[in-house]
């Protein structure tokens, strides 16, 4: 069993195959996101988290996502548009993905059924995924979470105060 989300490889926007491994030594927020969403405003928190501590090597990975409600309709490029002109986002969104049933992307695979994180499905639009800088999951919070709370902030410091090796 995989037991590292170095070894998985995404998609981008454009199509290209993104590994992983390329963040390692870096502490990640994976998010599946939509632009349709009652959550939808935590793409401005997720913006303040990434500002904030973007420079001490924290990435945030969006992966828009439409098998909740249907919540997330749009073409790649739309929903680059809708995050650029409604929240300034400047952290990497990915390919739109499935991450309910049949087709479901090898990453969410992991991350919702692990020892860590525990062995069920993701809820709802915008459930974070807490990543240590060598590609363990560390944490899950759920949609209701805010980015900007307490209990994320505290967990993303405390991931980045730890070293690497």
């Amino acid at each position: 069993m995989i037991d590292s989300i170095s070894e998985i490889k995404v998609k981008d926007m454009d199509g290209e195959i993104i590994p992983l491994s390329s963040y390692k030594d870096k502490v990640l927020l994976i998010v599946n996101v939509a632009s349709r969403c009652g959550f939808t405003p935590q793409y401005k928190g997720l913006q303040m988290l990434y500002d904030t501590y973007k420079d001490k090597g924290f990435e945030i990975l969006g992966f828009p996502c439409n098998d909740f409600g249907k919540q997330e309709p749009g073409t790649n490029d739309e929903i680059k548009q809708f995050c650029s002109s409604n929240y300034n986002v400047t952290f990497k969104i990915f390919d739109k993905i499935k991450i309910l049933g049949a087709g479901k992307e090898p990453l969410y695979q992991l991350l919702t059924d692990n020892n860590i994180t525990g062995h069920s499905e993701v809820k709802w639009n915008f459930e974070k995924f807490l990543i240590s800088r060598d590609g363990k999951i560390k944490a899950r919070f759920r949609s209701w979470v805010r980015p900007t709370g307490k209990k994320i902030t505290s967990s993303i410091e405390k991931e980045l105060d730890k070293e690497f090796h």
